[in-house]
């Protein structure tokens, strides 16, 4: 059993590929299974709400961090235990990453981006060293995967940066690259 605090960075829609979604529960009953913790946006609607409601089916804990101007917006899931409200998004992301060991980034729209890049900059800079994992369902990730090579092929990142997260295609390799770091 992993007992890790995860925080899934994720979208507050489903998308257009129901792969998006079903990639998201099998992720959230795994977690689940490995008594995983999950931090989370605290919505209730969209990939968000898939992931938390397949972690609490599942018997595992949740933590949502919303802040109060999206709580109607990502209509707060508030029957979980652990559900904090914020003053700001920036206090939220501080308060997701606190409370969490390990990052999982699954599809997602620009929230997601930037609390991917905010956690990849801390990474680069040596504030922290909690993995950071990339669930790239059905390639979403892969014009974002090109776009960090092309900043180290023109020298605006190093070669290391690359190395700061991994890249995993399925929820089982998610959990597996959980229990390498753990």
């Amino acid at each position: 059993m992993l007992s890790l605090s995860v925080c899934v960075f994720c979208g507050s829609r489903v998308g257009k590929d129901n792969e998006y979604q079903n990639a998201t529960e099998k992720l959230g009953r795994l977690l689940a299974e490995e008594k995983c913790r999950l931090v989370y946006g605290g919505g209730n609607i969209g990939l968000m709400g898939v992931v938390a409601e397949n972690i609490q089916s599942g018997g595992g804990e949740v933590m949502g961090v919303i802040p109060e101007h999206l709580l109607q917006a990502e209509v707060g899931k508030t029957d979980i235990h652990n559900f904090i409200v914020t003053q700001n998004m920036h206090e939220r992301k501080k308060v997701m990453f606190m409370n969490c060991e390990a990052i999982i980034i699954i599809p997602g729209g620009v929230g997601t981006l930037d609390e991917f890049f905010e956690v990849l900059t801390w990474a680069q800079l040596k504030l922290h060293s909690k993995p950071i994992i990339i669930l790239n369902v059905k390639g979403f990730w892969d014009p974002l995967i090109k776009l960090i090579n092309h900043l180290i092929e023109n020298g605006f990142a190093d070669e290391s940066l690359s190395r700061l997260f991994k890249v995993v295609t399925s929820p089982e390799e998610a959990i597996g690259a959980l229990k390498v770091n753990d």
